[in-house]
């Protein structure tokens, strides 16, 4: 039944959430903001979730007990007679224990309908990239698995979308029958797009326009900004890593062949006191061949790490422009609202209610920016300590091979 394959490269392609967002996804398009803003009676819906005031501000809920969703066992299938392959993965919740099998097409429809529900509200970066050709290449299974993990893990610690209903089916159906039943009642959710801010209920009074919209502005400056230093980032580290695996690598070892000849040169000169110098400089030489090895197998120690964080918030970072136009087309539509008044196509009672609502929605941007903030320190922090501490390892590995090559060269 569900089993993850075919998926896993690069993160989203910036369109693709845009797209998504305008053809299957109304709660970006004005409409739906103004389905929310001007809706009479907002049904009551089940779910709610409250919002509340903590020592940074509005903040999401968080569950008492948390728990991580560990992807692993990558097993090739087939269907059609063996027409059609995928890889199926198994996906094990910590609480629970129990394990249940996804395809790469069971994630995607999860990555489609958590981004339909709270894409209006929360970033839900897109899933690894769809290959066609050498998809089931080890390599490429395990990037993907290892992308993979890391979606469900940023999921499982989100407090709004781990404990949402359809998040929760996708990890817990007993069989084949339960698994579709939760999926169908999932695609006809009508608590979706901008709607979902009517299962908010921030614990605090209403904010007045001018501050709902300076929260709003201050968060789109800070994603951009934040964005395009990933993104600088992102390219700094693919060209220091295509040097670690390629020139410099090659520069090393020439000057380690160039010592060794030099070795063989100077033991050919017959003089009886060469032997302790051309002994030395050939291990010299053969130091800087070991430091070549060294060097192109470091990236994937530690720039990996920082590249993969990076990458993980470039799509995070994509998702804001949408989130933030919902936000600004919500305001814009509250500054129009004393002409809408005047010309008796809205009541005042109802501007009231935009106004409400729209502050429901800056309560949730910003609970939704302390959650980002959070995760953002701990991750940048926990990578740049591995970062820096297998950079220092390496550095040391370095110089203790040049001390243990000085050592063959007696003061004189």
């Amino acid at each position: 039944m569900a089993s993850s394959s075919e998926s896993a490269k690069e993160p989203v392609k910036e369109g693709f959430t845009h797209l998504i967002s305008l053809i299957r996804f109304p709660g970006f398009a004005k409409p739906g903001v103004e389905q929310y803003l001007l809706s009479k009676q907002l049904a009551k819906p089940k779910e709610k979730i409250p919002i509340i005031i903590g020592d940074y501000g509005p903040m999401w809920v968080y569950p008492t007990s948390t728990f991580d969703c560990v992807v692993a066992d990558p097993k090739k299938g087939s269907k059609m007679y063996g027409l059609k392959s995928y890889i199926e993965y198994q996906l094990t919740c910590t609480n629970t224990n129990r394990a249940v099998n996804h395809r790469y097409k069971h994630f995607d429809w999860l990555y489609e309908r958590l981004l339909i529900k709270f894409g209006s509200a929360i970033p839900i970066p897109s899933l690894p990239d769809k290959q066609v050709t050498g998809r089931f290449e080890e390599e490429f299974i395990k990037m993907r698995m290892e992308r993979l993990q890391a979606w469900m893990t940023r999921m499982c610690r989100h407090p709004v979308v781990s404990e949402s209903e359809v998040f929760q089916q996708f990890l817990s159906f007993r069989d084949e029958k339960e698994w579709k039943t939760g999926k169908r009642k999932a695609e006809k959710d009508e608590v979706v797009g901008v709607m979902v801010f009517s299962t908010m209920e921030p614990e605090a009074p209403d904010l007045d326009l001018l501050e709902i919209e300076q929260k709003c502005d201050t968060v789109g400056k800070f994603t951009k900004a934040m964005d395009d230093g990933v993104k600088e980032l992102l390219t700094v580290g693919h060209e220091h890593w295509k040097r670690c695996t390629g020139p410099l690598p090659k520069e090393y070892q020439k000057i380690g062949k160039a010592l060794q000849g030099l070795a063989v040169v100077f033991h050919s000169s017959g003089y009886q006191g060469e032997s302790d110098l051309h002994e030395a400089i050939t291990e010299a030489g053969k130091t800087y061949e070991e430091i070549a090895s060294l060097v192109a197998e470091q990236p994937k120690q530690d720039l990996h790490f920082l590249m993969e964080t990076n990458h993980e918030y470039k799509g995070f970072l994509g998702c804001f422009p949408d989130i933030i136009g919902a936000h600004k087309g919500a305001i814009e539509k509250v500054k129009e609202s004393d002409k809408l008044v005047a010309t008796s196509k809205i009541t005042p009672q109802d501007k009231q209610n935009m106004l409400k609502r729209v502050s429901t929605m800056s309560y949730a941007l910003q609970a939704e920016m302390n959650h980002f903030h959070s995760n953002r320190i701990y991750d940048y922090n926990s990578v740049m300590r591995l970062y820096l501490e297998q950079q220092a390892q390496f550095y040391e590995t370095i110089a203790q091979k040049l001390r243990q090559a000085l050592s063959r060269f007696p003061m004189m």
